[in-house]
């Protein structure tokens, strides 16, 4: 049902696959309406984003761990002159997002239910224009934070896709992955923080779509943390 897992991927960024069971509507979803939708994985060269979607729009953007799919839809629904690539490997949230495209009618999403750097390997350098990693699994303990997404080489594989100008949005509630995640970015040649001020970071950015963990970690008290970074211009 799912992409076929590249053995080569170490350090996984994702803990679980599969939660409770599906409603036999949700599992129809995956059945029938995900081989359509999901993005392919060519054996041997790239993919062409924009080629994915019906009239090839304005620009692609790429969404890591969409969880259940809200903040996707919703960005999908408000911008459909832009094709989304959203890649989550946990099912359920796969077949909730499935759910909203076919409730909005949306036809500028496209899905990989697996790894994100599968379908980030095979794409063609500068090619994204804007990549979204909210509220990723933090990875607390100590020796799974080599499973972080944001890390060395990621954003080495993120700077060669994304095109010049474009931004990368990144969100937690976790402050130990937020200092990790701010480290590495600002060490990083490729990316410059956007922000200039203290509510540059304490608010989200203009256009934002809350996602359902964002909600849940304000109602328990927990402060968001929102980092924008730009691709630099290439020499």
């Amino acid at each position: 049902m799912s992409a076929v897992p590249d053995p080569r991927l170490a350090n996984r960024s994702y803990g679980r696959r599969y939660g409770r069971s599906l409603k036999p509507s949700r599992r129809q979803l995956l059945d029938e309406v995900l081989p359509v939708l999901r993005v392919p994985l060519p054996d041997a060269g790239g993919i062409d984003p924009r080629a994915l979607f019906p009239g090839r729009p304005e620009a692609v953007w790429l969404e890591v761990g969409f969880g259940a799919g809200e903040h996707l839809a919703a960005q999908a629904e408000a911008h459909p002159e832009v094709g989304f690539i959203g890649c989550e490997p946990f099912v359920n949230g796969v077949a909730s997002l499935l759910a909203q495209i076919e409730a909005r009618r949306l036809a500028n999403v496209r899905v990989l239910d697996d790894d994100a750097r599968l379908v980030i390997d095979r794409l063609p350098d500068a090619g994204i224009a804007r990549v979204f990693v909210l509220f990723a699994d933090p990875w607390p303990k100590a020796r799974h934070a080599k499973r972080r997404f944001i890390r060395p080489e990621v954003l080495d594989a993120l700077s060669r896709v994304m095109a010049d100008g474009a931004e990368l949005r990144f969100a937690s509630d976790d402050m130990d992955y937020i200092r990790w995640a701010l480290e590495r970015l600002l060490g990083h040649p490729a990316f410059a923080w956007t922000a200039v001020r203290p509510d540059d970071w304490r608010r989200p950015p203009p256009g934002w779509c809350e996602t359902r963990y964002e909600a849940k970690a304000k109602a328990a008290g927990r402060r968001c943390v929102y980092l924008t970074f730009r691709r630099r211009t290439r020499p």
